[in-house]
C-alpha cells in the first residue's frame, strides 16, 4: 500500500526542497552532537520528538471499505445491546422459575410420601390414637393434666389494667452508656 505524500505546512522549513531539509537536519545534528556533552545526548535518545497533530491526523486514511465496516459493528452493537439485555432479563427468569419448578416437585413428593402413609393402616391407628384419642375396644386410656416441669410451664400474665400508666424512663444516658461500652469492647458479645 503505498503512503500519501504529506500535506503542505504553512511552516517555512516545508518551502524548502525534502533533499536540503535532509542536509541541514544531518549538518545541525551533527554540530549538536558534537557540542553537547554525553549526559545530554544520553537524555535525548530517550526523549520522544513533539508530534504534530495535524500531520499525524492527516495521515489516517479511511477508505469506503473502512468506513462501512465501522458503521455496520456499530449498527450490530445498537441493535444487540438490548437484545442481550433481555436475553440476560429472559435467562434470570427462566432460573427463577426453574427454582420454583424444583420447590413444587419437592412439595409433590411430599405430598405423595404422605399420601402413601395414609393408605398403611398401622399409620392410620397411630394418628387416630395421637391426635383424636380413639381406643381400641376394652383399653382404658389415662390423659394426664399438667404433666409438665412448673419452669417449663409458661408464666402466667399479670392482669390487664384499664388505666394506662406512664413511668419516667431517661433514655438518653442509657443509650450513651450502651454506645461507650459498646466501642471500648474489646471482642463482640455472643449472643445465644
Amino acid at each position: 500500500m503505498a503512503r500519501r505524500p504529506a500535506p503542505p505546512s504553512a511552516s517555512p522549513k516545508a518551502s524548502a526542497p525534502p533533499q536540503a531539509t535532509a542536509k541541514k537536519g544531518r549538518a545541525k545534528a551533527n554540530v549538536r552532537a558534537a557540542s553537547a556533552p554525553a549526559a545530554s545526548r544520553k537524555r535525548t535518545r530517550g526523549s520522544s520528538q513533539r508530534v504534530d497533530v495535524r500531520e499525524w491526523a492527516s495521515g489516517i486514511r479511511l477508505s469506503a471499505f473502512s468506513v462501512i465496516m465501522l458503521s455496520l459493528v456499530v449498527l450490530g452493537a445498537w441493535v444487540l445491546v438490548p437484545t442481550l439485555g433481555t436475553f440476560i432479563d429472559q435467562r434470570q427468569k427462566i432460573a427463577a422459575l426453574e427454582a420454583s419448578v424444583k420447590v413444587s416437585e419437592d412439595e409433590i413428593a411430599d405430598l405423595i410420601a404422605e399420601r402413601e402413609r395414609w393408605s398403611d393402616p398401622a399409620y392410620i391407628t397411630t394418628q387416630a390414637r395421637e391426635r383424636l384419642y380413639y381406643v381400641k375396644p376394652g383399653e382404658v386410656v389415662y390423659l394426664i393434666d399438667n404433666d409438665l416441669d412448673p419452669s417449663a410451664l409458661p408464666r402466667e400474665q399479670d392482669p390487664i389494667s384499664a388505666t394506662l400508666e406512664e413511668k419516667p424512663a431517661d433514655w438518653m444516658p442509657q443509650l450513651l452508656r450502651t454506645l461507650v461500652s459498646t466501642g471500648l469492647s474489646d471482642t463482640a458479645a455472643v449472643v445465644p
